[in-house]
């Protein structure tokens, strides 16, 4: 009997090992260094944030991020402004702003071109800008 036991386990030890050399569990399936994926580095962009107004008046400003999470700031000074850098190949961004005096306005700048720009000159005055294309 014990005989009969290492026997099956020798053919099955056996067997277990020719289907590891048919299935090709054995070969080394890395690339080599040279061949590797390598992200290929690209210009960051640089995202500008604007809110202008009236000299001493406050405003309420709404913004979207460059992960496009909404922020709030309360009654922040103007002028105000919001500056970041991403490497992200496209940025959505939004800025919208309410002050408390008679003039109010926005800009949006990515890598030193305006991209959107709205002023507004009325009693508690409410600007936004969008730009998608970033």
């Amino acid at each position: 009997m014990l005989i009969v036991a290492v026997v099956v386990v020798a053919i099955a030890g056996y067997a277990v090992f020719r289907l590891h050399g048919i299935f090709g569990s054995g070969h080394d399936t890395s690339t080599p260094d040279a061949l590797s994926d390598e992200i290929v580095p690209f210009n960051p962009k640089h995202v500008v944030l604007e809110v202008f107004g009236s000299p001493g008046s406050v405003a309420t400003v709404n913004y979207l991020d460059i992960n496009a999470q909404p922020q709030r700031a309360n009654d922040v000074a103007l002028p105000w402004k919001y500056e970041t850098t991403t490497t992200q190949p496209a940025v959505l961004v939004n800025v919208m702003a309410q002050g408390d005096g008679d003039s109010i306005g926005c800009r949006i700048v990515i890598d030193g071109v305006v991209k959107d720009e709205r002023q507004v000159n009325t009693m508690n005055a409410y600007t936004y800008c969008l730009d998608k294309s970033g």
